[in-house]
């Protein structure tokens, strides 16, 4: 199996990966959104996050298999060096160990960026997510308890934060003024290493 990792392209992919996520709203409490929005207002939802921050799709053997964003954590100008991070996979391909590898690589490129702090806001009930981000690193900062209604009963909310860089932050690059050969680079080791998980 081969597998590639690149930037979402809203026109191209928003098809897909909504049939990626509409699973996770009309099934779990994995998100809390209850309706699954309409083509036209996903495909913008995409297109305002890729202005700013990465947004990559998985696909294997050209199947889109999942995807990893980023978004800001809060508005106030003083959480500017914050980012709030994302990951979904289609149900075939949960549980083989592909999603540590693109987190990395979304954590590796906003990094690049200048971010400082990235967050996991994650359903308390969602174990698997949270075994994930704690095997990467993250720390549970905080618990929101019965925070969220659906399917009946309220969830609770986890917070949990990763610190990668230290002292006063600099400016948050464009992904455009990264450079291209590092970022390739990024992107190809996490193809390999994700390939390496197919195989298993």
């Amino acid at each position: 199996m081969s597998a590639g990792i690149r930037f979402a392209d809203p026109a191209r992919d928003a098809a897909g990966i909504l049939a990626v996520y509409a699973p996770y709203i009309r099934e779990t409490a994995v998100t809390f959104e209850t309706e699954v929005p309409a083509p036209d207002a996903f495909t913008a939802r995409v297109a305002g996050i890729c202005a700013d921050f990465p947004y990559l799709v998985l696909e294997v053997d050209g199947e889109l298999a999942g995807y990893a964003y980023a978004h800001r954590q809060a508005e106030r100008a003083a959480y500017a060096w914050n980012a709030e991070l994302s990951i979904y996979l289609a149900g075939k391909w949960r549980g083989r160990g592909l999603g540590a590898p693109l987190y990395r690589l979304l954590e590796r490129l906003l990094t690049m960026q200048g971010y400082v702090n990235l967050y996991g806001v994650i359903t308390a009930s969602n174990a698997g997510s949270i075994r994930l981000h704690e095997k990467l690193g993250y720390r549970q900062t905080g618990l929101h308890e019965k925070t969220g209604w659906k399917f009946g009963q309220w969830h609770d909310v986890a917070w949990l934060h990763k610190r990668v860089r230290e002292g006063e932050p600099g400016t948050i690059l464009p992904l455009s003024a990264l450079d291209p050969a590092q970022v390739e680079r990024e992107i190809a080791a996490a193809q390999r290493e994700i390939e390496e998980k197919l195989k298993m």
